[in-house]
């Protein structure tokens, strides 16, 4: 017969034993759980490597990076690949207009046909092929430097023009330079003649070269800009990667002599006409020294209010809406220029004028005869004119291009280099 408490002992004792096979079960279980992700591991492994079959071994690289601020406009934008060919490239700015483009002949790279505008934000998408035709794609968008954080030298002469022996090369910032070393080390300007070139800065946003005589003819001079990223002041950097060339004409010096009112035109050292002329008047002498002429003009308006000649009313003594043949010769408005309103004998007669120099000429500019005529039609910008014994001052080395008034010394000591 069985009591009570062996009955409770045989249920402990089953109770036991059920709780063994329960534990027992709990881990055979997490064995089992185990191998079925070991399973799962390797399905996933066959489903990764089936998908690196898949991807293209080509890599696309995109300049400048994404997200890039303060890009260049030269040079910066620019998409290679390795290990692959490009297909496809496409840029556009935020406004979705196309930016023209060209893929090498390699189809390894690709780079914009035009340059970059300032302060604008761009996006590039590529796509490229492996050698088993798998395709890879690459996006970007950057935005290039704005005007307020950018620099831009706007220099003369053009490329590609003939200038006269007495042109420089100028220079004027469209920002305040205060790191003149970096900015000159960025400018090279060299001749064939195989004259030293030096530069001079005039103040913070204008620098001139020149060499210490003038060019000679028939030389020719390069200019080059390597300013892409160079900083000019604090934030502030240059965008600029260019090469000009101009050539050197005849050597053309014409000598105004304010005391005997003539004019004597050379080339390469030779004499080839004397013109009577008119220079300014005792009261408003005209500047004696070397100038270069700067711009020419066939007819414009010359209004004395616009250089101080004023009446009691405020409005220019003068203002004539023609004057023929004008040629610049200082910024502040000294001219050699045509004269139709004088009297024949004042040229070679009486210095009349408000301190240009004056040539015998005819309303409308349409008589090539005329000393004026003849004269304009055989300058050309760069040429020198040497303006002597008026009485006056001579006129400031950086009032035009006539940095020739100032010593060979005193110029090179107003270079960073």
């Amino acid at each position: 017969m069985i009591t009570v408490s062996k009955r409770r002992k045989g249920l402990a004792v089953a109770s036991a034993l059920l709780g063994g096979v329960l534990a027992l079960s709990a881990c055979t279980g997490g064995d089992d759980n185990a191998s079925g992700s070991d399973g799962g591991d390797s399905s996933q492994s066959k489903v990764d490597e089936a998908a690196a079959k898949k991807t293209s071994a080509a890599q696309i690289k995109i300049t400048p990076e994404d997200g890039s601020d303060n890009a260049s406009i030269n040079n910066s934008a620019a998409v290679t690949v390795s290990k692959g060919t490009l297909t496809d490239v496409s840029m556009t700015t935020s406004d979705g207009t196309e930016v023209s483009g060209e893929i090498s002949a390699d189809k390894k790279s690709w780079k914009p046909s035009t340059q970059l505008e300032r302060s604008t934000n761009y996006k590039l998408a590529a796509e490229a092929k492996d050698s088993d035709g798998r395709v890879a794609h690459e996006n970007a968008s950057f935005t290039t430097v704005s005007p307020a954080n950018s620099f831009i030298g706007n220099f003369t002469p053009d490329d590609g023009t003939t200038v006269g022996v007495g042109m420089p090369v100028s220079i004027n910032f469209d920002k305040a330079i205060t790191n003149k070393a970096a900015v000159q080390k960025g400018i090279k300007v060299s001749t064939t003649g195989g004259q030293e070139v030096a530069c001079h800065w005039f103040n913070a946003n204008r620098m001139d070269c020149r060499p210490e005589e003038y060019w000679k003819e028939g030389s020719t001079v390069t200019l080059k800009l390597a300013l892409d990223g160079v900083e000019g002041a604090e934030g502030v950097y240059g965008v600029q990667q260019k090469t000009v060339t101009f050539k050197i004409g005849r050597n053309q010096v014409s000598y105004v002599d304010a005391k005997t009112k003539q004019m004597k035109i050379t080339q390469d050292g030779k004499t080839v006409r004397t013109i009577p002329i008119s220079a300014g008047s005792p009261e408003n002498k005209t500047y004696e020294g070397i100038m270069v002429m700067s711009e020419k003009f066939k007819e414009t308006r010359m209004n004395g209010a616009t250089v101080g000649f004023t009446d009691d009313d405020g409005k220019g003594e003068y203002d004539i809406k023609d004057v023929p043949h004008a040629i610049r010769l200082s910024s502040s408005g000294t001219f050699i220029h045509g004269n139709y309103w004088g009297a024949k004998s004042i040229f070679g007669g009486v210095n009349t004028s408000h301190g240009c120099v004056g040539l015998q000429d005819a309303k409308g500019a349409d008589d090539p005869k005329t000393p004026g005529a003849w004269f304009y039609n055989n300058s050309i910008l760069g040429d020198v004119v040497v303006v002597q014994n008026t009485g006056d001052k001579t006129v400031a080395p950086d009032n035009g291009l006539n940095g020739w008034n100032m010593s060979w010394a005193d110029w090179k000591a107003g270079s960073e280099a």
